[in-house]
């Protein structure tokens, strides 16, 4: 396992505006001035978070997988972030994990919003996500799965070293969003990342951002309020391990399968 760079990108987001979010997005970018491993982007980083799926809706050969392609190979850097896709007859809030050569996995969002009648017009996605980066297992997931513990646990089965959560997480719920994030990174010795965008959506939602890192103790490494940013840094292989060394509580966890 090697030390892993990332950057995050907490940005304001173009009501249901495919075009003007790509070409936003890609300006910012262009501030980036080191090779980084891993770019993450919000939840519905091309739309904002809508159910006008019928209107947005791409499918795996359109315009927003066509940018990622091009950004991921322009900075030879993995980029992920999840976007509106129509499969069939099914609607999918999914994640997109873009390689610079073009090769892809993906993740549909587990947990659907069900206050913002997500369940109602996306369908939900019935399998977990676990990449490797560098060495680095990593469990990428959409904002309202943060909720639930279960679905996030590093297990024996499953282990995992890295929790990336993408979002359209308002305001309102900011404390929420903040304690979550940090109870997951110290109940599963991970480094735990939540990207969010900042700003008022089209329903007058205000999102404060709030993206931020927390080491595998819990501590706070990078937080970001209100403003856009984009942070490049660096997490370590012996930070981990020896979280996991001087506080074994992994060893003593639960046994449990999900049905």
């Amino acid at each position: 396992m090697a030390n892993l760079k990332i950057t995050t990108v907490q940005t304001y987001l173009f009501w249901e505006n495919i075009d003007k979010n790509l070409d936003y997005i890609a300006k910012k970018l262009t501030s980036i001035r080191e090779k980084t491993d891993l770019i993450v982007l919000p939840e519905m980083f091309s739309t904002g978070f809508t159910i006008n799926v019928n209107t947005l809706a791409e499918n795996m050969n359109g315009k927003t997988m066509k940018w990622m392609e091009m950004c991921a190979n322009l900075y030879s850097s993995v980029i992920t972030g999840s976007i509106i896709i129509q499969e069939h007859n099914d609607i999918f809030n999914r994640l997109i994990w873009m390689y610079p050569n073009g090769n892809y996995v993906t993740y549909d969002k587990h947990h659907l919003f069900r206050l913002g009648n997500e369940h109602k017009n996306f369908s939900a996605g019935k399998e977990k996500l676990i990449v490797d980066l560098n060495g680095w297992k990593i469990l990428p997931t959409i904002c309202y799965d943060l909720r639930f513990p279960v679905w996030l646990r590093n297990t024996k089965k499953s282990p995992y070293d890295l929790l990336l959560v993408v979002a359209n997480w308002p305001e309102k719920r900011a404390l929420h969003w903040k304690t979550l994030i940090q109870a997951r990174a110290i109940e599963n010795q991970i480094y735990s990342i939540g990207v969010n965008r900042v700003g008022y959506d089209g329903n007058q939602i205000y999102h404060s951002g709030d993206s931020m890192v927390i080491d595998p103790t819990g501590n706070l490494v990078y937080y970001k309020r209100d403003e856009e940013d984009i942070y490049t840094f660096t997490i370590y292989e012996e930070e981990l391990l020896k979280a996991r060394r001087s506080h074994p509580f992994l060893q003593d966890a639960d046994s449990f399968s999900l049905k």
